[in-house]
């Protein structure tokens, strides 16, 4: 005896049959239609250019799906990639830039792939009141961009985009080191500003962390570190508030910055910054 289809599924099949029909008739743009490959890339770019961004990543979608093995394909991924980036759905973004350099590693779009995946890191960055966990993926990522190619265009401004991105980890050191100070755990702050002399010396915060590191030495009694610390503060800004303050508060314990030879300080500073000046 033949099997029947249950009434349901039929029904079901029916009605999805004839929605997809509907949806290629409201947009026969999208219906599968084999095409060739430039006019399905023009019409992506077009709806791009437009802000349509569903209709573009599907049409860019479409040029990969008709034309595997085409260049245009392989410029299709990366843009696709980005049209999720201008979406604001950096998940989606970052994934199809790692796909493209996963498939095609010295591919022509190579060079954006990586700088698209550094623009989704860098966006994402939030104050320095939360978790700088996307900060630092943004900071490996610039890196990663400069390292690879150096005088391209995207690392001249993942070169600006790092300086931002340290002055923010700078700055969370900052926060947490001022509150370790607050809190009197001075050891714990003093780890904090010499961090951030290491490792983001050319940043704002320096200045302040050199300056905070007089005032936790001379908390611990290490009057001979908190000289030396003023003295390289006087050398690197001299004339800054900072300065002054520390000035003021290394004289008050009857010690003089200005006295600290050269050799000293820069010994003290390498200690710290290997090649440090």
């Amino acid at each position: 005896m033949p099997k029947l289809t249950p009434l349901p599924l039929v029904i079901l099949a029916s009605a999805l049959l004839v929605t997809a029909c509907a949806s290629n008739r409201r947009n026969p743009e999208l219906a599968y239609v084999e095409r060739p490959v430039e006019q399905l890339y023009n019409q992506a770019a077009e709806r791009l250019d437009r802000r349509d961004y569903p209709r573009a990543k599907l049409l860019f979608e479409e040029v990969e799906r008709q034309h595997p093995y085409s260049e245009w394909a392989r410029r299709s991924m990366v843009m696709s990639a980005y049209v999720s980036y201008r979406s604001r759905d950096y998940t989606s973004s970052i994934s199809g830039a790692q796909r493209y350099l996963s498939l095609h590693p010295g591919g022509s779009e190579a060079e954006y792939a990586y700088y698209l995946i550094a623009l989704n890191h860098f966006d994402q960055i939030t104050d320095v009141g939360r978790d700088q966990a996307t900060t630092e993926s943004a900071r490996n990522a610039l890196l990663e961009v400069i390292r690879r190619f150096p005088e391209s265009e995207y690392a001249r401004d993942a070169r600006v985009k790092l300086d931002m991105v340290n002055d923010q980890l700078a700055g969370k050191e900052m926060t947490i080191g001022r509150w370790y100070l607050r809190s009197n755990q001075t050891l714990s702050a003093v780890n904090r500003f010499r961090k951030v002399v290491t490792d983001y010396q050319t940043t704002s915060h320096s200045e302040e962390a050199l300056h905070r590191l007089v005032e936790a030495y001379l908390t611990l009694g290490l009057r001979d570190q908190a000289l030396v610390a003023g003295a390289t503060l006087g050398y690197n800004y001299p004339g800054s508030d900072w300065y002054d303050a520390s000035y003021r508060l290394l004289t008050k314990e009857g010690l003089d910055p200005e006295a600290v030879d050269e050799t000293t300080r820069r010994t003290f500073l390498q200690r710290m910054i290997p090649g440090g000046r």
